[in-house]
């Protein structure tokens, strides 16, 4: 009976961690979409991680280039957080978005955690969750 007790207590603390995890890397997406809908390229640049900023050097590129790219991240219309799942030393993070035409569009966010919490490595666009060309 202790032994099953215990085993409760460690459980029940691994999903209480991966639920903050889950909703720390949410916040950061979140709070990238919240700054590009203000055209705060300057903040929406402090959640890309290191390997993203030393590509495209300052906001302004990076700007440039979410809003010729990923138009439906720069004027998100609903925004719902799928899967998440471990990969690599990271995550991925799926996201649904709908634009303003109320087109859906899936993107996976590769999501590390730095000194300075969770930053965004990447971003591509996928096909639906269970759709296969």
């Amino acid at each position: 009976m202790r032994a099953l007790v215990i085993g409760f207590i460690l459980a029940l603390g691994i999903a209480v961690a991966a639920t903050a995890q889950d909703t720390d890397i949410e916040g950061v997406i979140s709070d990238q979409l919240s700054a590009f809908e203000q055209d705060d390229f300057d903040q929406a640049f402090t959640y890309a991680a290191p390997n993203i900023r030393q590509i495209f050097r300052t906001p302004e590129n990076f700007g440039t280039m979410v809003r010729r790219g990923y138009p439906m991240v720069w004027r998100p219309g609903a925004v719902t957080f799928l899967e998440l799942k471990r990969q690599g030393v990271g995550f991925v993070q799926t996201v649904q978005i709908e634009d303003g035409d109320g087109v859906l569009h899936y993107l996976a966010y590769a999501m590390m955690e730095t000194g300075d919490g969770w930053k965004i490595a990447g971003v591509s666009i996928i096909t639906a969750p269970g759709v296969s060309a």
